[in-house]
């Protein structure tokens, strides 16, 4: 094997996860320092984050079809799907929210669920192309990912904001329920995913 194809796994050395040792792998496959259990890649990584991202792919339907909130404006509202609530937004004025909404609750989301899928299909596949880029994406990915869940915060504290006031008020609905299972759940997936598996396949002469 050459020098550059070399890995910490065909090395027999592992990073543990707890306490981030670097460790040869013993016979108890147990971290040293820590006692954790120690693994050259996460046990049914592919497994897991696809049951987790199809999961979040299917809830992603009721999140969308179920109002995410109600504006009632003089008196008059009705409850309001994503998209409908961030039209609301734009007429009442507050395009900065609105955007936010928007880019939280569809972008990230949907860009999240396409990005997880194309991973795991790229690393079945064994694929050998754009494997920096790949790691790059799902860094992003990873880090985007967290701003998901600001919406959900904003729909909260913005319902909490307006009826304060006396034009109109902001009320969450069930789909805040259905739009919060599918962030845990794109989250768990990402964490699920082992970015490592994209350059095994750079080793793969097969």
């Amino acid at each position: 094997m050459a020098v550059a194809d070399l890995t910490a796994k065909a090395c027999g050395l592992v990073h543990c996860h707890a306490c981030a040792l670097i460790s040869r792998i013993q016979d108890d496959h147990a971290c040293p320092r820590c006692g954790a259990a120690l693994h050259s890649r996460k046990p049914f990584s592919l497994q897991r984050t696809w049951a987790l991202t199809l999961g979040a792919a299917v809830l992603y339907v009721p999140a969308n079809v179920f109002p995410i909130m109600t504006v009632v404006r003089m008196g008059q509202g009705e409850p309001k799907t994503i998209l409908a609530g961030v039209a609301s937004l734009i007429d009442a004025g507050m395009w900065p929210l609105a955007m936010i909404v928007f880019i939280a609750s569809v972008v990230v989301p949907i860009g999240k669920i396409i990005f997880l899928i194309y991973l795991l299909v790229s690393v079945q596949r064994r694929s050998k192309t754009y494997l920096g880029e790949r790691m790059v994406l799902y860094r992003l990915m990873e880090y985007f990912g967290h701003w998901s869940m600001v919406d959900i915060f904003l729909v909260t504290l913005l319902a909490a904001l307006v009826k304060m006031g006396t034009l109109a008020t902001i009320e969450p609905g069930v789909g805040v329920s259905f739009f919060g299972a599918v962030v845990v759940l794109t989250l768990f997936a990402a964490r699920a995913f082992d970015p490592r598996l994209i350059w095994d396949s750079a080793n793969d002469h097969r």
